[in-house]
């Protein structure tokens, strides 16, 4: 039997032929397309990252004391959480979305203020990111984020025939968005801030704001960054390390040099699952920040291209409910969650491969954190949700979900 003759199961075509690839556009083209991919590639990544932290945490655990399990059970718990926000948020209808927009950038703002108040906010490495009330700690700034997406969604929207003005444009948008912005600041935590800053611009961009009023943004941004860089002998040794070719390869360029050692020893197929050498105490953050090096170390350039693959796919799910849907709010509120959740993710693996200063920020759905983990679902459950909502998406779904029952029912009564 010839290669041309051999036929995918389930079709007459032979593989790699027209019909094939007919079948496989017009199943990419279905209605359904984006719910599926995102439900399913949300699935995976919290999957991977699951197996990945108990594989990069189980060593320091043993030698703080605790159990080798124990962070992996701390991150498995909050994966339990997140899993019913995300169901319930896939579940709601746009129309609720836009009624709480206001209150929830109100809300989270306030909230992210509490990390400002004696004996409530926690800081480490010198940012103040969390809260701590009743013993449950929470990262303020990741529900600012989905809160500020949601609140651009509806202002953006409303006013988009007015967007080619400038001051329609700047206003209330940035002044908003700008505040949120700066209560992430004052606590020092540049990273998340500059993650803030994508989702705005992704939302902008799909609004249509005029591409001048981005050119002065750009420059305000780089200006700002500039100053609060300079301002911070942190920030500048990070800087000034990742541009020197002969740091101090045991304080300032450790943990980048340990990064690029993981991904180095991994190969093409890695040392194999479990088998990191670098998370033996060696690599700062191996089970948060630089779980992608541990994962590299493990899995090879095969592992992480696989994570890549995935949040291609997210990425392209994402991009379709922009380019299919029909209101305004979802194309805007879908812009800002995709460049916060890709943009998040390239700049983490940026860092760990060291085309950019280590700068903090977790690895969308993989790293360990419960806040980032629990948000980050949420906000997919909310572009799920808006998937539900394409055009012929909720008829298709209905349909599909009439024929599960009715074959369950044909399975019963065989049984019976």
């Amino acid at each position: 039997m010839t290669a041309a003759a051999v036929r995918t199961p389930g079709t007459d075509a032979p593989r790699g032929s027209w019909a094939e690839r007919s079948r496989l556009l017009g199943a990419w083209n279905s209605v359904v397309t984006s719910y599926y991919v995102m439900a399913s590639t949300t699935t995976l990544l919290v999957v991977v990252g699951l197996v990945f932290v108990l594989s990069s945490s189980s060593v320091e655990s043993l030698a703080a004391g605790d159990s080798p399990y124990a962070v992996f059970l701390n991150q498995a718990q909050y994966a339990l959480i997140g899993l019913p926000v995300l169901l319930v948020a896939s579940r709601l209808p746009v129309r609720l979305y836009k009624a709480v927009a206001w209150p929830a950038l109100a809300v989270a703002v306030a909230f992210q203020m509490l990390v400002f108040v004696p004996g409530l906010g926690m800081g480490e490495g010198g940012n103040m990111n969390w809260v701590r009330i009743g013993g449950f700690t929470a990262q303020p700034s990741e529900a600012v984020k989905l809160a500020l997406a949601l609140w651009l969604g509806v202002v953006l929207a409303r006013k988009l025939p007015l967007l080619h003005e400038w001051q329609h444009a700047v206003v209330p948008a940035v002044p908003v968005a700008g505040l949120a912005i700066g209560t992430v600041l004052l606590g020092h935590d540049l990273g998340t801030a500059m993650v803030m800053v994508l989702l705005v611009a992704g939302a902008m961009f799909v609004a249509g704001v005029p591409l001048r009023i981005f050119g002065a943004a750009a420059v305000l941004a780089g200006v700002g960054v500039a100053f609060l860089t300079i301002g911070s002998d942190n920030r500048m040794t990070r800087i000034s390390s990742w541009l020197s070719g002969s740091c101090d390869v045991t304080n300032e360029c450790y943990q980048t040099l340990h990064g690029g050692w993981g991904l180095a020893t991994g190969g093409f197929g890695g040392l194999g699952l479990g088998e990191s050498r670098e998370k033996w105490s060696y690599l700062p953050a191996a089970h948060n920040d630089f779980i992608f090096a541990i994962l590299g170390e493990e899995l090879g350039l095969v592992g992480t291209l696989l994570v890549l693959v995935l949040f291609a796919l997210l990425a392209a799910a994402m991009i379709r409910v922009i380019r299919r849907h029909e209101d305004p709010f979802v194309k805007i509120t879908t812009a800002a969650i995709c460049t916060w959740i890709i943009g998040q993710a390239l700049i983490n693996i940026a860092v760990v491969i060291g085309l950019a200063p280590v700068i903090g920020v977790p690895l969308p759905l993989v790293s360990a954190g419960g806040s980032a983990l629990i948000m980050t679902m949420a906000a997919l459950g909310v572009v799920i949700s808006f998937a539900r909502s394409e055009p012929g998406a909720p008829e298709a779904l209905a349909a599909r979900a009439g024929v599960v029952r009715r074959s369950l029912a044909v399975i019963g009564r065989t049984r019976g």
